[in-house]
């Protein structure tokens, strides 16, 4: 079974497993709602990791990529978990048809691939979690932005 421990900073994901491995643990620390921007260059397993913590979380249907539709909800225990993908986007302002309301609601999970394309239309982030290449597998960063994040992180014994 692939493993994954936190060096330096960083968390090592060795593989696929590993990086579902990881976003179980995740799942199993979540208490409410949460925001989580996921940063990194294509195909450094963003969506990979996001899937697996819907399914996780107990999503229970067929875990789509949002990269041609933007934006794909679910809801997990009755409440709403949205998975966006924004690498198509060119400009904040085309997320306006998407009615991104209902992303601040409270008690929603929120995962957005490239959120830096859409800055000023996005809720805050709870979370940044930075993924990138390591050698044949992928490492990554966990950062706190709010206090509900620094609260996650002390869950999960990520200093």
């Amino acid at each position: 079974m692939a493993e994954s421990n936190a060096f330096e900073g960083f968390l090592a994901l060795s593989d696929e497993a590993a990086t579902g491995a990881f976003a179980q643990r995740l799942a199993m620390a979540l208490d409410g709602g949460m925001v989580i921007y996921l940063h990194g260059p294509l195909g450094a397993g963003k969506t990979s990791f996001a899937r697996a913590l819907l399914t996780d979380l107990g999503a229970g249907e067929r875990i789509k990529s949002p990269t041609y539709s933007l934006i794909e909800g679910y809801e997990i225990d009755g409440r709403p978990a949205w998975h966006l993908d924004l690498y198509r986007i060119a400009d904040p302002g085309e997320l306006e048809w998407l009615g991104l309301d209902a992303l601040s609601e409270e008690s929603a999970l929120v995962l957005v691939e490239w959120p830096e394309r859409g800055a000023g239309a996005l809720p805050m982030a709870d979370i940044h979690f930075r993924m990138e290449y390591s050698g044949d597998g992928r490492r990554a960063q966990l950062s706190a932005a709010t206090v509900r994040g620094d609260r996650l992180l002390h869950r999960l014994h990520i200093p």
